[in-house]
C-alpha cells in the first residue's frame, strides 16, 4: 500500500502582489502526475488546505479540481482542516463524498475519525485529527487532566479504538517537537504559528502508536522525533526565507506491521523564488540576467537610494516581489540601541532621524505631512509641532 502525504496547500495564497493561482495549479498537477507515475492508492491531506477561512472562487475551483482527478483516477483521499481553514466550508458535502473515497474530518466532534482500508497484509487504520485546540478537548473530556495541548492530544489518543497489532496512520494539523526541539520553521507560516504556536507544543511521542503520523502546520519538510512522524512541508515556497528550500512530497510504502519506507520526490515549481544580491548596474547586467520569470526579492548595496528601483527592475524580472538594501546606512541602524531611539522625542524627530539613516538626507516639510497623515490613519498619536 502507498500513501501520499501532503500539507499547507494554502490555496489561494498570493505572493506579494502576484496571484498565485498558476503556480499552485502547476504544483498540483504535478502532485496529480507523481500519483499516476507512482502507483499511489491514496493521499493524506494534513490541513491548511485553504490560505484563509473564507476562500476564493478560484481557490475552491481549484481544489475541485484536484479533488476531482483523484476520484476519477480512483485514489482514495484522506484529509482533514488546519487552522487556516474553516470547519464548515471544508466540510461541506462530505457524506456525499465519502462515496467517491473522499474523506474528510473538519471538526474534532469528541471521537477521533477512523478509516479502515486494506491490502494483501490486512487492515491498515487511517485517523484523521483536524486541527484542534484544547479548550474543545476539555469540553468533551471534562473529567480528563487536561492543561496543555499535549495533554489533549493524548486524551483524544487514548480514547480512540487503536489497535497496536495492526498499522495505524494518523493526519494531524498541530505544532509537534522532539523534545525540547522546536521545528524548523520554513518562514511563511503565520505569525501565531511562531508566537502562540510556541505554548501549543504536542511532543512526536504521542504518536508511538501510530505507524506513520502524516503532519501539517510546519512549511518546512522535515521528520520529527522519529523518521515516521513527519511534517510534509509546503509544496511551494511562500516566502523569502524558504529560497534555499527543496520542496518535496512523501511517499510511505507499508508493507507488513513495523515496516515502513519512506520516498522524497522532489517538486519543481513552474516558477522558483530567488534572492539576488548585488548593485543595479551589476544585477541587471545581461550577462547576469537568469530565469527572469522567477518570483525575485532584492537586496540593492548602492550606497545612494534608486529612483523607482521596482519600475526598473520589473522591466527585467516581471515578478519582483520586493527591494530592500543593505549597505554603510543600512548598517550603521542595526547598530542602533532601539530601546532609547525614541527617549524624549517628538513623532517629527523620530520619522526625520530614521530618514536620515536609511537616506542620508533630510526629509522635507512635504514628507514629514504625509507621514502624520498616514500615522493618524494608522491611529498612532504624535507630538503637534
Amino acid at each position: 500500500m502507498k500513501l501520499l502525504h501532503l500539507g499547507d496547500l494554502h490555496l489561494g495564497k498570493s505572493l506579494g502582489e502576484f496571484d498565485l493561482y498558476d503556480d499552485q495549479k502547476f504544483i498540483l498537477d504535478q502532485i496529480l502526475n507523481i500519483v499516476s507515475k507512482e502507483s499511489v492508492d491514496g493521499v493524506l491531506i494534513a490541513g491548511d488546505v485553504y490560505d484563509r477561512a473564507i476562500p476564493s472562487e478560484a481557490a475552491t475551483s481549484l481544489l475541485d479540481y484536484f479533488l476531482s482527478a483523484f476520484a476519477k483516477a480512483g485514489v482514495s483521499v484522506f484529509m482533514i482542516s488546519g487552522n487556516h481553514d474553516s470547519d464548515e466550508r471544508l466540510n461541506f458535502g462530505s457524506s456525499i463524498f465519502e462515496a467517491k473515497d473522499l474523506f474528510i474530518s473538519s471538526k474534532y466532534n469528541g471521537r477521533l475519525y477512523k478509516k479502515t482500508i486494506t491490502d494483501n497484509r490486512g487492515n491498515i487504520n487511517i485517523f484523521l485529527l483536524p486541527f484542534v485546540k484544547a479548550s474543545t478537548v476539555k469540553h468533551y473530556f471534562p473529567d480528563a487532566d487536561i492543561s496543555s495541548y499535549d495533554d489533549a492530544v493524548r486524551v483524544i489518543i487514548d480514547h480512540a479504538d487503536i489497535d497496536p497489532n495492526e498499522r495505524n496512520v494518523i493526519v494531524a494539523h498541530q505544532f509537534v517537537v522532539d523534545g525540547v526541539n522546536n521545528p524548523i520553521f520554513g518562514g511563511s507560516e503565520s505569525l501565531a504559528t511562531k508566537t502562540v504556536g510556541l505554548v501549543e507544543r504536542i511532543n512526536s511521542d504521542c504518536f508511538d502508536v501510530f505507524d506513520y503520523a502524516a503532519l501539517g502546520h510546519i512549511h518546512s519538510a522535515q521528520a520529527v522525533g522519529r523518521e515516521e512522524v513527519r511534517y510534509s512541508g509546503s509544496p511551494l515556497k511562500y516566502s523569502l526565507s524558504e529560497v534555499n528550500s527543496d520542496k518535496s512530497v512523501p511517499i510511505i510504502t507499508f508493507n507488513e506491521k513495523g515496516k515502513v519506507d519512506i520516498k522524497l520526490v522532489p517538486l519543481i515549481p513552474m516558477r522558483n523564488l530567488r534572492h539576488i544580491k548585488g548593485s543595479i548596474k551589476n544585477l541587471l547586467d545581461k550577462d547576469n540576467i537568469t530565469e527572469p520569470q522567477d518570483f525575485i526579492f532584492v537586496t540593492l548595496t548602492d550606497e545612494d537610494v534608486v529612483n523607482d528601483a521596482m519600475g526598473i527592475f520589473q522591466q527585467y524580472y516581471p515578478n519582483t516581489v520586493k527591494i530592500d538594501y543593505e549597505n554603510s546606512h543600512t548598517k550603521e541602524i542595526e547598530q542602533v540601541d532601539l530601546s532609547k531611539i525614541g527617549e524624549n522625542k517628538s513623532f517629527d524627530e523620530l520619522i526625520s532621524d530614521f530618514y536620515l539613516q536609511i537616506y542620508g538626507t533630510e526629509i522635507s516639510d512635504e514628507e514629514i505631512a504625509v507621514m502624520k497623515e498616514i500615522a493618524k490613519e494608522a491611529g498612532v498619536a504624535y507630538e503637534a509641532d
